[in-house]
């Protein structure tokens, strides 16, 4: 195992306060009113459209005006309303330390991913990133992940996925990939066992433990 895939949204930053802010003006411009930010949390990680048709009863159409506006304000500032977590950075060097081929696989547009690891530069750890497309291709994270072992030319037998939501754990199993969820995210320990996620971490330290521990088997 040498290729490590990584979520973008609770597993490499916190981006609670630019997503959950977007998706209140996303709501308001339908007119419905938003509850506090962090009710909102449900929708880190999934695809937009589908969390504000789960969550608002919205229709197919709706919930794309609503992801428009949602990418209005993300695009104007509320892509940088976010964080590295603390240790992230350190994990990733010793991670390249020690051989391993990074790469990121996010549900979130590419182009704001790629703006968002720039911005915080962390782009430069990563050969490759890997996103959706504004017009909703490969929302889905198994379509990502496809997509980066076919453009990156990896074998499912060498790679691993890193992420904190259930759709980290379809995806990767889609493709017969173990995953890592990670408890400093958005997930918890009981998603992660009703989706037989293969190892949960509480703390990065943890993950990053982990990861070099596996490669020594």
């Amino acid at each position: 195992m040498k290729n490590i895939l990584f979520d973008l949204d609770g597993t490499l930053t916190d981006p609670f306060i630019g997503i959950c802010s977007a998706v209140a003006y996303g709501l308001k411009s339908q007119n419905i009113e938003p509850p506090e930010l962090e009710m909102l949390k449900p929708f880190i990680g999934p695809p937009l459209d589908e969390s504000y048709q789960k969550y608002y009863g919205m229709d197919e159409e709706t919930s794309w005006k609503a992801v428009e506006k949602f990418r209005e304000y993300f695009n104007r500032q509320g892509k940088f309303e976010n964080k590295v977590y603390k240790g992230i950075e350190e994990c990733l060097q010793k991670l390249q330390d020690n051989d391993f081929h990074l790469y990121v696989c996010t549900s979130k547009p590419i182009v704001f991913a790629k703006e968002i690891l720039e911005y915080f530069q962390l782009d430069s750890y990563f050969l490759g990133i890997y996103g959706s497309e504004l017009d909703g291709t490969r929302k889905k994270k198994a379509d990502v992940i496809a997509f980066c072992l076919n453009q990156e030319r990896l074998e499912t037998n060498e790679c691993i996925m890193v992420g904190d939501r259930m759709h980290d754990i379809i995806g990767a199993h889609t493709h017969h990939i173990p995953c890592i969820g990670v408890l400093y995210g958005y997930g918890n320990q009981k998603e992660f066992e009703d989706y037989h996620c293969d190892y949960i971490v509480e703390t990065i330290d943890d993950l990053c433990r982990l990861l070099i521990e596996m490669k020594s088997y």
